[in-house]
């Protein structure tokens, strides 16, 4: 995966996180109103921020859906915390693939937003875990 093409794809998540975002806010309880909101603000600080990577890197920013599939319904606020986690453990993979992918200013500008995306998981969770954003992948077949 070249560096544009993780860039791209940290881009969707980060317009899905902020769409997500957007559905749990209403339904999280104060005082974790407040952490959803900054998590908000984040999202939408890095999406902006990678729209900018992206074109400096010679391609056109993707585009924002406009809606997303939720993994599971959202009816109150014990689910709209579980989908907070579930957006941080989804960032912080494709954060994770630009890490590999990027060199330089980029790389450790992805090393940092896959840690927040961590410990923001972490915080929503109750709970970190072992290596956050490497999901089990597949591995050769033979």
């Amino acid at each position: 995966m070249s560096a544009l093409e993780a860039a791209q794809a940290a881009l969707a998540a980060e317009h899905a996180a902020v769409y997500g975002y957007g559905v749990l806010g209403g339904r999280v309880a104060e005082p974790r109103g407040a952490e959803a909101r900054e998590a908000y603000a984040a999202h939408r600080a890095r999406r902006d921020a990678l729209t900018r990577t992206v074109r400096d890197l010679g391609g056109a920013p993707v585009a924002s859906a406009p809606a997303y599939a939720l993994p599971f319904p959202v009816p109150d606020a014990a689910a709209a915390v579980r989908l907070a986690a579930e957006l941080e453990d989804r960032v912080a993979g494709v954060y994770s693939d630009l890490v590999r992918a990027a060199e330089g200013p980029l790389r450790r500008e992805a090393a940092a937003a896959l840690r927040e995306a961590a410990v923001r998981a972490g915080r929503w969770r109750g709970g970190s875990v072992a290596f956050p954003g490497l999901a089990e992948r597949p591995g050769p077949t033979g």
